[in-house]
Parts: structure tokens; sequence; C-alpha cells
């Protein structure tokens, strides 16, 4: 999927500066960020533990929360922007990949993401981070012009829509995840 998405954007990257790759290339990205998060179980793993008891600290709860955040936003961001073009799309040839396909491979994102809470802590800066990065790509993509290669010209439409998935998802991570440093909470049996 990350070679997929690389692909996607590699013909029009170098129009856009260096620094802002990651914001532009952000499907790609969530993927990157995704297997970065997943890798970060391989000692839990290995060592036989269950993924719940997980370590946690402060850096992994900021790429946990961005990966989430990251994936989340642009499994859904597809059902919106190619919605507003629906014709063009499903009558486009090769509407099987570049309709069905990104939606279905982009819903995957989502599915993925769900995963992290059960393994993730989040802290209150890393949900800042995750909705300034939000904010940033909205710019990116849509004040500064540098939106992902589509067959129709965004509007302030997609501009919105896009910045309420984003804070959505900083949102639903902020209700998904554990935060930081506190103790799940015990069952106490009555007798």
């Amino acid at each position: 999927m990350f070679l997929i998405g690389v692909d996607y954007y590699a013909a029009t990257l170098p129009e856009v500066p260096t620094v802002l790759w990651p914001l532009y290339a952000d499907s790609a990205v969530a993927v990157a960020l995704g297997a970065l998060s997943l890798a970060t179980l391989l000692p839990t793993v290995g060592s036989g533990d269950s993924v719940t008891e997980t370590p946690a600290n402060r850096s992994l709860a900021y790429l946990h929360t961005v990966s989430f955040v990251w994936l989340v936003q642009f499994g859904l961001w597809p059902l919106v922007s190619l919605n507003l073009a629906f014709e063009s799309y499903v009558t486009a040839p090769d509407a099987w990949i570049y309709y069905w396909g990104v939606l279905g491979s982009h819903l995957c994102f989502v599915g993925l993401a769900l995963l992290f809470p059960a393994f993730g802590r989040t802290t209150r800066g890393a949900l800042g981070v995750a909705g300034t990065l939000g904010v940033a790509n909205v710019a990116v993509d849509y004040w500064f012009g540098y939106h992902p290669p589509l067959l129709y010209e965004p509007g302030v439409g997609l501009a919105l829509a896009t910045l309420g998935i984003a804070g959505f998802c900083v949102w639903l991570a902020s209700r998904s995840f554990r935060r930081l440093g506190a103790e799940p909470a015990r069952s106490r049996t009555v007798r």
C-alpha cells in the first residue's frame, strides 16, 4: 500500500516543496506511520506478552495517536472527495481501481487504525499535535494548492469537509485511547 501511494504521488512531487511532502503525500504517510506503530509491537509479540500490555511512553503515545488520526482521516477522506465528483470517477477508465479500489483500500486504513487503541495511549499534547497536523494538511492542500491529484478542482466544500474529518478523527482518538499514565479501572465485586 505504501508503494502504491508513493507511485500515486510520484509524478507530482517535484511540484511540491520537499518540506511539504509528508503533508502532501498524506495517504502514503498514513500507511508508513501505521507500519511504524505496528513495528513497535514486535518486542512485545516476540516476548509472548499480550499486545494490550505493551509498554507505553510519551514518544509512543505521540506516534500511536498521530498514526491513528492520520489513518482514519485519510481512510475517510476519499468517501467525500471521490463522491463530490461521483460520475467522473465511476465513468472514468479503470473505475474499478480509481473509485472502488481507492475506497476499499482507504477504508482498510480505518480498520487498521481501530486496532491501535488496544495497545496505544494518548496525551493532550499528542492530540494537539494530531489536530495541528490536520489543520496544516488542509492549509497545504487547499490554501497553498498542493492537494492530491483529483479529476476536478477542489473547492471550499472539500476543504471544510477535510477539516471536519480531521476534527472528528482527533475527537475519536481522544475517546478511543487510554491516557498515558492512567491506570485501568478495576472492577469491584460486592459480596
